[in-house]
C-alpha cells in the first residue's frame, strides 16, 4: 500500500469532527503553500509578464475602473 493509499484509508476512517479539523488544517496548509509559491514566483520575476501586460493595457487606454 502506498503512502497516499494509506492516508486515503485513514482519512476515510475519520469521524465527522476529526475530518472537519483535518479539512480546516489542510485548507490553511494549502493556502500557506500557495502564498509561499506566489511570493517566490513574484520575487524571481516569473510574474513580471502580468505587470507588463497590465501596464501596456493601461497605457493604451484599455484599462477600466473597477
Amino acid at each position: 500500500m502506498t503512502k497516499i493509499e494509506l492516508l486515503e484509508k485513514q482519512i476515510a476512517d475519520l469521524d465527522y469532527d476529526s475530518f472537519a479539523k483535518l479539512r480546516e488544517w489542510f485548507i490553511e496548509f494549502d493556502q500557506a503553500n500557495w502564498d509561499k509559491k506566489l511570493e517566490s514566483d513574484s520575487n524571481s520575476g516569473k510574474l513580471d509578464f502580468l505587470i507588463n501586460a497590465a501596464l501596456a493595457e493601461h497605457q493604451a487606454g484599455e484599462a477600466i475602473d473597477l
